[in-house]
């Protein structure tokens, strides 16, 4: 009987979950332009910190419930005891700092969509409006922070980000596809540098229009 092969993925990929199999093979590294989505990766990026992304995107859901569905305009009016109440939350990491965090970074998102138009417009500036296109042969050779992660994270934490590291911030750009670390030989690879209308070769792209808000 015929059986239908698997595609070639990242090797963190491999004997994962399917939940983690469907974030790798629907969404990350893929250039995200949406507002909520980026505060959605930057609240779980920042929950994520000293635990792994499995843990994190098991709880996604409980998050999205928890937390308003990623609205940063609803999470940034959370009172103290809505705060309290959600660190009792079995749904999410309940961890009064990251929470608070979460809720204090809502509220500087705002700014940033107001000083920016979007925040969207904002972050992409770090990376000059276009995907970094890597090309990787191992896992080993893919970064944890690089010059750009360096600079968005420096400059989030002025603004009054909490868990916004540059580790933290270069896993936020592997999510939304401001860098594409997929190794050269997974089919989601060329997929994505294809989205992006980019060859092999790297060809310049076209600064992404910015959000409207």
């Amino acid at each position: 009987m015929l059986t239908t092969a698997e595609p070639q993925r990242c090797g963190w990929v491999s004997g994962a979950s399917p939940l983690m199999v469907a974030y790798h093979d629907e969404e990350w590294g893929v250039p995200v332009h949406d507002d909520r989505k980026h505060f959605e990766f930057l609240m779980l990026e920042g929950a994520q910190a000293g635990l792994s992304w499995s843990i994190v995107l098991n709880k996604r859901a409980g998050y999205r419930r928890a937390f308003s569905e990623f609205d940063p305009g609803k999470v940034a009016r959370y009172t103290p005891a809505r705060i309290e109440k959600l660190t009792t939350n079995p749904a999410i990491i309940r961890n009064r700092q990251k929470i608070e965090a979460a809720v204090r970074n809502a509220r500087t998102f705002l700014a940033v969509q107001e000083e920016f138009g979007s925040f969207d417009a904002y972050c992409w500036r770090f990376v000059d409006g276009r995907p970094r296109q890597n090309r990787w042969t191992a896992h080993r050779q893919v970064p944890a922070t690089s010059p750009e992660s360096d600079a968005f994270s420096k400059d989030l934490k002025r603004r009054g980000f909490s868990f916004v590291g540059s580790t933290v911030i270069y896993a936020h750009m592997q999510a939304v596809g401001m860098v594409n670390d997929h190794l050269v030989d997974c089919y989601r690879y060329q997929e994505i540098v294809d989205r992006v209308g980019l060859d092999r070769r790297e060809r310049p792209a076209t600064k992404p229009r910015k959000h409207e808000t």
